[in-house]
């Protein structure tokens, strides 16, 4: 066996005993010869070589046996047939809290969980005061773990994984639970274990997905639909789950459109332009000494609106099309840059915005130190009530997920509206049609 492998199954396959009645339980204990039971197959010929330092993703609907193929792979559950071979100490982040036990405080359970981990407990002490500062419960950890939120059970759960050195660290959505600090915390760690250790990622989020794994392997009902390179698998599945909605008769086929079609006025845009509810926005010049925050490997040059087809707008109104544009120079080379903009209202509540990196996650977009780059924004604007907004503008590097914030603008841009038809809600959205009728009782029928 070569010492280059982290884990290899052949012909793996999980079944679970389903009991139709209560009482057929214990006829099979006694009757061992007959059978009471009908077999469900959770995960059925699964042939799977992991090589040490790979990032393997697992994607799959519910129920499509991602999770017993990693409790069989953490030793939690024992195959019914097949062969694994698992090399090296397992950090499994399955179940939430997982081995922890409800009555014991948080402390007993680090303790507990790295002795199931095969860690002996003079390591565990040695490296205590690390792990509580990284789950950072605080006083909590004296408590009893029932007593525990979830996202406390996912920070103590991390926690103890990431500090008992595993050769294979296993993560099942655990990162969804708990604050986005936390989150991205976690992602740093995983981003660092990676460079040296095995990992194997299971999670809903694809973007994530696509950003950490060499490769992905689809479950679709316990078996192996599909395993490759991670771009085309994951745009497989997707492209699946699409399939499954819209019914037949899908394909997949285009290209990312440049130039989107001009989307259509709200059929009342030059009433309301002719009345005393005209929505003008009077906007107020960038301000780079605007409060901000960063690394700085990158600056935000300016942020301004334009028409969309890119030329000076004087007064952009509501109804209109514009283009929010948002200039950057890159200070040190950046991979994978993500610039974005939040519209604020006066008492800073987010009001829409959205970022590029979806657009671009599979791009893998580089920019050289000292050039200057840009994100466009092109979108039909909503009607707002009258009042002062402001946009802030965002470059970061990285993912959604993980990612290090170079330069932060709030207030960019301050924006004034004097007047609007918008008397309920945060926004009005642009109409294409509004119609009222009187209803005869032939159209009732």
């Amino acid at each position: 066996m070569s010492s280059n492998i982290a884990l290899k199954a052949a012909g793996l396959g999980k079944a679970f005993q389903i009991y139709r009645k209560p009482q057929d339980r214990l006829k099979q204990m006694v009757f061992r010869w007959n059978r009471y039971y009908e077999e469900y197959w959770a995960v059925q010929n699964v042939d799977l070589t992991v090589h040490r330092g790979e990032t393997v993703g697992i994607v799959g609907r519910n129920g499509s046996g991602k999770s017993t193929l990693l409790q069989l792979i953490a030793g939690t559950l024992q195959p019914s047939v097949g062969t694994l071979s698992v090399y090296g100490r397992v950090a499994p982040l399955l179940e939430l809290g997982a081995g922890f036990n409800p009555e014991f405080t948080g402390r007993e359970n680090v303790k507990l969980a790295g002795t199931i981990m095969g860690v002996a407990p003079d390591y565990i002490n040695k490296r205590f005061d690390e792990i509580l500062d990284f789950a950072g419960i605080g006083e909590f950890i004296e408590q009893p773990v029932k007593t525990y939120s979830s996202g406390m059970y996912a920070r103590l759960a991390f926690a103890v994984a990431a500090h008992v050195e595993p050769d294979i660290l296993i993560v099942d959505e655990t990162l969804s639970v708990g604050d986005a600090a936390f989150g991205q915390k976690c992602m740093r760690y995983i981003r660092q274990f990676k460079k040296d250790g095995t990992l194997l990622f299971v999670s809903h989020d694809t973007a994530a997905v696509t950003a950490l794994c060499d490769r992905v392997l689809w479950l679709d009902n316990g078996m192996i639909r599909a395993e490759g390179a991670t771009k085309d698998v994951t745009f497989a599945y997707h492209a699946a789950l699409r399939e499954e909605i819209d019914g037949g008769g899908f394909s997949v086929a285009g290209r990312r459109r440049h130039h989107p079609v001009q989307p259509s006025r709200d059929l009342r845009h030059e009433k309301i332009r002719k009345s005393d509810k005209r929505n003008v926005i009077e906007v107020f010049e960038f301000d780079p000494d605007a409060p901000s925050f960063g690394k700085k490997g990158g600056t935000i040059d300016y942020v301004r609106i334009k028409t969309a087809g890119g030329g000076h707008l004087a007064e952009p109104e509501g109804g209109e099309s514009v283009t929010v544009e948002i200039v950057c120079t890159a200070q040190a080379e950046l991979t994978n840059p993500i610039i974005g903009f939040l519209l604020r209202d006066k008492l800073a509540q987010n009001i829409f915005g959205d970022n590029t990196y979806l657009s671009y996650a599979e791009d893998h977009v580089s920019v050289a130190a000292g050039q200057q780059f840009k994100a466009s924004f092109t979108f039909q604007m909503p009607y707002l009530p009258p009042g002062d907004y402001s946009i802030a503008a965002a470059l970061a590097e990285g993912s959604q997920t993980d990612h290090v914030q170079h330069h932060w603008i709030d207030e960019a841009l301050i924006f004034r509206i004097a007047a609007g038809h918008v008397t309920h809600g945060v926004l009005g959205i642009p109409m294409n049609e509004i119609t009222l009728e009187v209803l005869t009782k032939e159209d009732m029928e």
